[in-house]
């Protein structure tokens, strides 16, 4: 039995730097006692676009999954991170979640912004960052539809190696999120 070699291929991708008027805290002395793993927290991906079910994914996830410690990382996935407008509008969305982030659970964020198809490119963040959970939105369409439009939580649900945390949202929410 032979082992197939996947070709890895290169992708582009851009950071974001996230807002300078975050303060950056160090840590007390106290957490000096504590295992190093409790320190570090743990990193959750959460993949962002301008709809609202991705809002109602995040703000989940801060209520229900975030902890002190722990850092959000954003991934936006784009036709192409060398479009400036595309990249200002995609980051100016990050800064707004990232300070969102802060003030709802007092979490660390960080951005980026990765060029090309959504639902394989957020698989391979997940596979690169090896995070705790990949918290991303649904539009909770049925599984006929999703399977003849093609859905990227339905993709990611199937291929990726991270636990996904899929957010469908309910029908008395609507496009409110849980905070």
């Amino acid at each position: 039995m032979e082992t197939l070699d996947e070709e890895v291929e290169e992708y582009s991708w851009r950071d974001v730097v996230l807002p300078a008027l975050i303060p950056v805290v160090q840590e007390p002395v106290e957490l000096e006692r504590e295992s190093r793993q409790r320190r570090r927290g743990r990193d959750i991906l959460v993949a962002v676009d301008h709809g609202p079910n991705s809002q109602h994914a995040l703000h989940w996830a801060l209520a229900h999954l975030c902890r002190l410690a722990d850092t959000l990382h954003f991934v936006h996935v784009v036709h192409s991170v060398q479009d400036e407008v595309v990249y200002e509008v995609s980051k100016q969305r990050m800064d707004e979640l990232a300070v969102e982030a802060l003030q709802i659970a007092m979490v660390r964020s960080q951005g980026r912004i990765v060029e090309g198809e959504a639902g394989k490119m957020i698989c391979r963040e997940a596979e690169r960052l090896k995070p705790a959970a990949l918290v991303m939105g649904t539009r909770g369409r049925g599984r006929i539809q999703s399977v003849l439009q093609g859905s990227v939580s339905e993709y990611c649900f199937r291929h990726c190696k991270a636990a996904p945390v899929i957010i469908v949202p309910g029908k008395e929410a609507g496009d409110r999120s849980v905070i």
